[in-house]
């Protein structure tokens, strides 16, 4: 019976014993191995301290370090001497007569970094790194994913992440990692005119009439007629990303580049009026006098007047003028032939000569007799227009026989023209 007694003192003991606050003053002190070991890591490897051992990792890697534990343990809550024993495993509590698991995340009765995840599990927590980070022991350390090559060009390593780049020319599909040719003129390429899209790259083009400038971009106008003076006949007028031929006044554009005489007098252009014919001369016109028979010429055709052998005054004078016009163009080659002579009426035994009369002063022409009926005019020195000249080629004939002699003039206008077409 005394025992009995014993063993319910002793029991009370232990029970007040449990219910009275303790404290725990227990703590331990991490030992760096990394300083500790010599060479505690070999190769291109470098050691990381953590606690309560030590990691070896490449020197590229990024670590997020742990703080060091506190040296003296935060002390246990104490528990009043009248707190209920909790009948329930550690990391769940007591509510009514079950145990519901405790949220230490929710409550922040955890000890993950401030860089980590909490995540809740039954009865206890974990701590996860968050993406692009491996767990090594309680770090977190950075995955390089360029090791993996997951980009198809270029990849950047950035902490807990990485962007892959393409090379110019190129852009990023949607999966952010393969790359494909950029079609920069559809992309407001910087060309001025046309635009070639190419692999990786593109060209700079221009139309017709403008030259690629330096920056390979911009288009400047080509000024043909500085090139050559050949361009046209006339005149060369440049014109942006073109050139045209202008002709004088009186002139007309054949085709692209030929000027050609405008003939008023065939398309109804000119201003002559009654009693007045019209002479197409090169860049104009001429309007002359139906009749330039003057006395004692009579006027026997539409160009031709006699001299009556019965006037006293014919008796020096050729017999017949015959009116003829012609136009000729400026700087024309010497000596070049101009005008044929021919005679109209032979008569058997004459001889026929030929010769100028009157109009050239300055022995700008001459007389080529080709045969006893007809003979050419020919221009000696070149000569400019506009000018005009009025030149009597006359023919003179001799009948030894019947002791006659006659003559007969073509009193020939000739117009220089202001050009050389």
């Amino acid at each position: 019976m005394i025992s009995v007694w014993i063993y319910i003192l002793n029991l009370r003991k232990l029970l007040v014993t449990l219910q009275k606050p303790k404290f725990c003053s227990l703590f331990y002190l991490d030992i760096n191995e990394c300083e500790t070991i010599q060479q505690a890591c070999q190769g291109e490897m470098k050691c990381f301290n953590h606690y309560g051992g030590y990691l070896c990792l490449p020197r590229s890697a990024t670590v997020i370090t742990a703080p060091e534990p506190s040296s003296q343990s935060e002390p246990n809550v104490p528990v009043e001497s009248n707190e209920a024993f909790n009948p329930c495993p550690v990391g769940y509590r007591a509510q009514g007569d079950t145990c519901v698991d405790i949220n230490e995340c929710e409550l922040d009765m955890h000890d993950c970094q401030p860089s980590q995840e909490c995540i809740n599990t039954v009865g206890t927590y974990t701590c996860q790194c968050p993406d692009g980070y491996s767990k090594i022991g309680i770090e977190c350390v950075d995955i390089d994913e360029c090791r993996y090559r997951y980009c198809q060009h270029r990849c950047v390593n950035v902490p807990g992440s990485f962007s892959c780049e393409c090379e110019p020319g190129f852009q990023l599909v949607g999966n952010n990692r393969s790359c494909v040719d950029a079609n920069e003129c559809e992309m407001g390429a910087p060309c001025q005119q046309r635009c070639y899209n190419s692999y990786g790259t593109f060209l700079c083009r221009c139309d017709q009439g403008y030259d690629l400038g330096p920056d390979g971009y911009s288009c400047n106008d080509i000024d043909e007629c500085s090139y050559s003076s050949f361009l046209c006949q006339f005149q060369c007028v440049n014109e942006p990303g073109r050139f045209s031929c202008v002709c004088p006044e009186g002139y007309e554009l054949v085709g692209t580049r030929l000027c050609q005489d405008v003939n008023e007098c065939e398309t109804g252009a000119h201003q002559c009026g009654e009693g007045q014919v019209c002479v197409n001369i090169h860049g104009g016109h001429k309007c002359v006098g139906s009749n330039r028979c003057q006395d004692p010429y009579v006027q026997v055709s539409e160009n031709r007047c006699i001299c009556l052998v019965v006037k006293p005054e014919c008796r020096d004078l050729p017999f017949s003028i015959v009116h003829r016009y012609m136009s000729i163009t400026s700087e024309r080659s010497v000596p070049s032939d101009i005008f044929q002579i021919q005679a109209t009426s032979v008569y058997p035994g004459a001889y026929n000569s030929f010769r100028i009369r009157s109009g050239d002063e300055h022995e700008e022409f001459y007389i080529r007799q080709i045969n006893n009926i007809s003979a050419m005019l020919v221009l000696a020195r070149a000569v400019t227009g506009p000018k005009e000249y009025i030149l009597d080629l006359e023919m003179v004939s001799v009948n030894p026989l019947m002791n006659y002699q006659t003559s007969s003039v073509l009193r020939l206008s000739i117009y220089v023209g202001p050009h050389a077409f």
